[in-house]
């Protein structure tokens, strides 16, 4: 049977040598780091990054984190690259390679082509001597003192250093471009982030025939059977010119009903609630689900400007539920 004791120390020691290696990575760090993000901010191409093995994994995350964050960055597979998708480098391009040991051959195999090309290079290795190292426009020194794994033979302590220096330069690069919630957005559109400031209500509301709309005159009766087609509890009434006078609910008709039957053959006008909650066509989506909370309501009639009087569309909370913005 296992023992729970050694199995909880063995995972600690990992935690306490990758910590302990994160701490060093960040006292070493210095004008190169400040240099390479220079270098990558004057970059008119993309980021290139690449590496072999567990380090090519670690690339894969770095490129995917840059890219999100602003920096236009791909991955290149140094295996893949001198059989010919060294062809995806192009003039205006900066080159992050990544190797521990420095000397990985499918690495140290194209960086005669990348100086060929003159392309800036930015070295991550463990290795200050290196080839990879001594290549480099700029070297960022991303050594260890041991790597977790007893046997000092799986990639551990050095991918985590690899990866905590990707997500530093990518940081970096996100505050030296201001880079706001609203450009993340446009890169996460599928996320609730990014429905959150990207959807707005002109995207989600009702327009045309399916906005609830009667006129002052109408009988509260025929009044019901808009509220009812409509489906959203809810009609809108306007005055001859179009212009939004009030509104009527389900919940106005459980109120009006206790008044007695006749009170169907009555003009909605009479019955309606004098004041209407509004929003703009261009507001975020995310503003018309505060003003619904601020004043308990679960539609807001839709209009193009704040001097309009004519409604345009209608959002119902249930179009905020279906967006995935609750």
């Amino acid at each position: 049977m296992a023992n729970h004791t050694e199995i909880l120390e063995a995972a600690r020691k990992v935690i306490q040598i990758e910590t302990d290696a994160v701490e060093a990575l960040s006292a070493r760090l210095d004008k190169d780091f400040a240099k390479a993000v220079e270098m990558i901010l004057a970059c008119s191409g993309r980021v290139v990054v690449t590496g072999m093995g567990k380090s090519g994994l670690i690339c894969q995350k770095m490129a995917a984190t840059m890219a999100s964050t602003g920096t236009p960055t791909i991955f290149l597979h140094p295996a893949e690259g001198v059989h010919g998708d060294l062809g995806m480098l192009m003039k205006g391009d900066v080159v992050i390679a990544v190797s521990n040991s420095g000397e990985t051959e499918e690495i140290t195999r194209i960086l005669p082509i990348i100086k060929r090309m003159g392309l800036p290079l930015i070295a991550m290795a463990g290795k200050p001597g290196s080839t990879l190292a001594r290549a480099g426009d700029v070297f960022l020194d991303i050594s260890i003192k041991e790597e977790a794994c007893p046997l000092q033979l799986a990639p551990t302590a050095s991918t985590t250093v690899t990866l905590v220096m990707g997500d530093a330069l990518a940081i970096a690069l996100l505050l030296q471009r201001g880079f706001r919630e609203e450009d993340f957005a446009l890169y996460h559109p599928g996320g609730a982030l990014g429905k959150r400031l990207l959807l707005r209500v002109e995207d989600l509301m009702h327009v045309g025939e399916a906005v609830p709309i009667v006129d002052g005159d109408t009988p509260l009766k025929d009044a019901l059977y808009m509220i009812s087609s409509k489906k959203l509890g809810i009609t809108g009434v306007v005055d001859e010119q179009g212009a939004l006078i009030g509104v009527f609910t389900d919940g106005d008709l459980r109120r009006k009903i206790e008044q007695g039957i006749e009170v169907l053959n009555r003009p909605i006008s009479e019955l309606m609630s004098g004041k209407s909650k509004r929003i703009l066509h261009t507001n975020l989506a995310a503003k018309a689900l505060q003003r619904m909370e601020e004043h308990t309501i679960t539609s807001l009639f839709v209009f193009d400007s704040e001097e309009s009087q004519k409604p345009i569309g209608i959002i119902h909370l249930h179009d905020l539920l279906k967006s995935g913005i609750i």
